[in-house]
């Protein structure tokens, strides 16, 4: 992942920080999660973008309606909420759809906290 180069490198200068811990796992998690995605025949063909992107956005949908539906346990996992196991399915269409393009999301997510903790308090005045 090209795009994720110079963060690596940022983060590699200290391997046991938590920053740099989270890259190398989230890295991981994510190749583990394409290649069971693969293993189960939904990249024989190429996807489309769009595509892909709904079915993040359908997952997230899932997890409104979880809620309005009392955010009951999860059928598939027992353990979970249903709210809770569907936005883990967001992440991991997310992790899917960044390995299968390249995109460094452990690394934009990194970049993203730290510029975070410059900006004003509710980011200037928005209401939400």
């Amino acid at each position: 992942m090209e795009e994720g180069k110079k963060m690596m490198e940022q983060v590699s200068k200290d391997s046991m920080s938590i920053p740099a811990m989270f890259f190398k796992s989230f890295e991981e998690i994510q190749k583990e999660i394409h290649k069971t995605a693969i293993e189960k025949g939904w990249w024989d063909a190429d996807r489309n973008d769009g595509e892909l992107i709904a079915l993040i956005h359908s997952e997230l949908s899932e997890a409104l309606e979880a809620l309005r539906e009392g955010n009951p346990p999860c059928e598939k996992t027992g353990h979970f909420s249903s709210v809770t196991v569907e936005l883990a399915d967001a992440v991991i269409r997310i992790m899917d759809f960044a390995e299968a393009r390249g995109y460094c999301i452990a690394g934009a997510i990194i970049a993203k906290m730290n510029f975070n903790r410059t900006r004003e308090r509710m980011h200037g005045g928005k209401k939400f």
